[in-house]
């Protein structure tokens, strides 16, 4: 479990999966994950379950981003491997998706901010990355406020959406938390 000023991450409860199935099934909240489709509940407690599997073989995953004010679930930050792109391995990706109604809070640099910490401090990780679909502006922001910087763009080959991909090592991470 991390907290931040505004928010608690932690591991997953059964009764997140529905607040998370409202996040997924959101058009606009998946605009700019894969293809774009929408998931429901089956698919959305599938995806839990495979992030708790990586929690246990990897030792990071999924975390449940909670408003520590109210107990409301938010949505996830999470780190992964990005297996699905393997001209970017060996990595470790940070991610994150947050209902709408968490939007343009600082709500998502924050809890990335609190992952990449716990995957290079806590972890040991020496390098992350982090993977947005062209055009997502938003994210781009995101992954510059972390400190990382552009590293390529590829395709993903999920989808056949161009991506771009930055990188942040735990080397830099270091000099710019001093």
């Amino acid at each position: 479990m991390l907290e931040t000023p505004r928010l608690l991450l932690r591991r997953w409860r059964e009764e997140d999966v529905v607040p998370l199935t409202a996040v997924n099934a959101d058009p606009e909240v998946m605009r700019w994950i894969g293809d774009g489709s929408v998931r429901n509940e089956q698919q959305t407690r599938g995806g839990i379950e495979a992030m708790e599997r990586e929690w246990e073989a990897q030792g990071f995953g999924l975390f449940a981003v909670e408003v520590r004010a109210t107990g409301e679930l938010a949505g996830f930050t999470d780190l992964s491997i990005p297996d699905f792109m393997p001209e970017v391995l060996p990595a470790v990706e940070v991610g994150w998706r947050l209902g709408r109604a968490h939007w343009g809070q600082g709500l998502a640099t924050e809890a990335a901010t609190a992952s990449v910490r716990f995957g290079i401090e806590e972890r040991g990780l020496e390098r992350i990355v982090s993977i947005a679909q062209v055009g997502n502006d938003a994210s781009e922001r995101i992954m510059a406020k972390l400190g990382m910087h552009p590293f390529c763009e590829a395709v993903d080959p999920n989808c056949g959406r161009q991506v771009r991909v930055f990188e942040l090592s735990s080397d830099r991470y270091v000099t710019a938390t001093r």
